[in-house]
């Protein structure tokens, strides 16, 4: 699943391929759900003769400023966004294309039709419900902010708190895992039970992993490919994630892999000691 990084290369690439500045001349709308708001006709008369004044981001989505009106944009597990020729031939599950006023065009794709598009209204209602809900950036996230997620979850495991978007927007299961192997802390480890050193520990792990991720354009397994149909290079220089078995980079013990919050974990059981 896309996440900071990744939907962060999204919009800088996009940005470098010229995207700011061209007027949407039409839109073609393959498959409905991926329209969230409003109806695809509408959606498609709102949009035509609209410029693109700007590319924003808020945690997993992607914000485009068409002229008073906001296009948010999320991803999901499988959406792809990237500009391209109208000669290139056509992927399939490409459920949406806006001709640009340059002759390209700008293709969403999207295998399993989770993610889509919303415009919001004038007053920057309708928008989605996660987006109004969203926590701080990681970059943004103070000590306090941290401390007070943990007494509001004293209970939880710390990998769940770090997936709640409405505590931190950005992070996903591939930057969580990462972080909390950085920051030596288990991610069963209960929110409770961490001293503040170790809370400060994985805000800095957090920023220098998204960091590191975004310096290598993203992690790349299967779907992901940034705004000029690129694939990232990041999943060569993961920790944890998606080496269960294989030694660690740190100290060389096994890989080892759990389900916790509902969702695989990797860590290291010898640098993440699940007592602390």
């Amino acid at each position: 699943m896309p996440e900071l990084p990744e939907v962060e290369t999204v919009r800088l690439t996009l940005l470098e391929g010229g995207l700011q500045g061209l007027v949407i001349t039409g839109v073609r709308v393959a498959h409905p759900d991926a329209v969230h708001w409003p109806d695809p006709q509408r959606f498609r008369l709102e949009l035509a003769g609209r410029r693109i004044e700007g590319i924003g981001r808020r945690g997993k989505f992607l914000l485009i400023d068409v002229g008073k009106r906001t296009l948010a944009c999320h991803l999901r597990m499988t959406g792809r966004l990237w500009l391209s020729r109208p000669e290139e031939p056509e992927l399939s599950h490409t459920h949406v294309v806006f001709d640009l006023s340059d002759g390209r065009e700008l293709r969403f794709r999207d295998v399993r039709r989770f993610g889509g598009f919303t415009l919001l209204e004038p007053d920057g209602s309708m928008a989605p419900d996660l987006l109004e809900r969203l926590g701080p950036e990681p970059t943004d996230l103070t000590g306090d902010e941290f401390a007070a997620g943990c007494l509001r979850h004293t209970r939880s495991p710390v990998k769940a708190l770090l997936l709640d978007q409405t505590f931190v927007a950005g992070l996903g299961n591939i930057y969580a895992d990462e972080a909390l192997h950085r920051a030596r802390v288990h991610p069963a480890r209960t929110c409770g039970s961490l001293s503040k050193q170790e809370q400060r520990a994985i805000r800095r792990a957090m920023r220098a992993v998204l960091r590191d991720a975004l310096s290598h354009r993203g992690t790349t397994f299967l779907d992901f490919r940034d705004g000029s149909g690129e694939p990232g290079a990041f999943q060569e220089f993961l920790d944890v994630y998606r080496r269960e078995g294989l030694p660690c980079r740190r100290c060389g013990a096994p890989i080892a892999k759990s389900r916790i919050a509902g969702r695989g974990t990797h860590f290291c059981p010898l640098c993440q000691p699940e007592g602390g």
